[in-house]
């Protein structure tokens, strides 16, 4: 089992209660962080002194509030980690119930599992955390295993997600098309990315770009 996790949870009651779940299984030491750049300094920490966490179990909203920070979400948070830990196994332990969040959540970012705050949640997390540690391929629940497979959701990929921020930036075919050169990301030129976002549009049923964006934003894929 797991012997050193980190949860990256805002809230006092959830963090107590999945603490709780731990115990249960049997896994003592538990580290908390209530802010996304204090985690990530904890997981690099962990990795300098030669005692990395073995599960991340973060939350994606984090209640914005005085402090300035660098990481603002989950994604932004496991995205970070994964840099510097690839092979860490992550936990997505949310509200969110958006199928095209969660499907890009396993499918760009590499989560291990996924976790519905609600009223079965604890005992779906203690299940995922056993899943996970003992290599089992289906760590979800059958709801999001129906989610997964559901070939009528378009694939959003993390090239899709670059584009749609880019976008909503207010960035031009040129501006995005520099930027993706600039960072290797390819394709980029501009029409590949016309093309790319004509079909967003389409899938989505927008009208236009800012429509394009006012969707995303909704669905919580920007």
């Amino acid at each position: 089992m797991f012997k050193k996790i980190l949860i990256a949870e805002d809230l006092d009651s959830i963090s107590i209660a999945v603490t709780q779940a731990l115990e249960e299984i049997s896994i003592v030491e538990v580290h908390h962080a209530k802010y996304c750049d204090d985690a990530f300094l904890k997981i690099k920490k962990a990795l300098h002194d030669n005692a990395p966490y073995d599960l991340l179990i973060s939350d994606l909203s984090f209640k914005p509030d005085h402090r300035e920070n660098r990481l603002t979400s989950g994604e932004e948070l496991i995205e970070a980690v994964k840099k510097v830990q690839p092979d860490i196994k992550t936990i997505v332990f949310s509200i969110e119930d958006k199928s095209f969040r969660i499907k890009s959540l396993f499918n760009n970012h590499g989560i291990n599992a996924y976790v519905s705050k609600g009223r079965e949640s604890i005992p779906e997390l203690k299940k995922a955390i056993q899943r996970i540690n003992n290599n089992q391929e289906n760590n979800y629940s059958d709801e999001l295993s129906l989610i997964l497979r559901n070939q009528s959701l378009f694939e959003i990929e993390a090239y899709d997600i670059a584009i749609l921020k880019s976008l909503s930036k207010g960035y031009t075919l040129d501006d995005i098309s520099k930027e993706f050169k600039d960072s290797g990301i390819i394709p980029n030129g501009s029409s590949s990315l016309e093309k790319r976002i004509n079909k967003l549009k389409i899938y989505f049923k927008a009208s236009n770009n800012v429509h394009l964006i006012a969707i995303t934003k909704d669905l919580g894929l920007v």
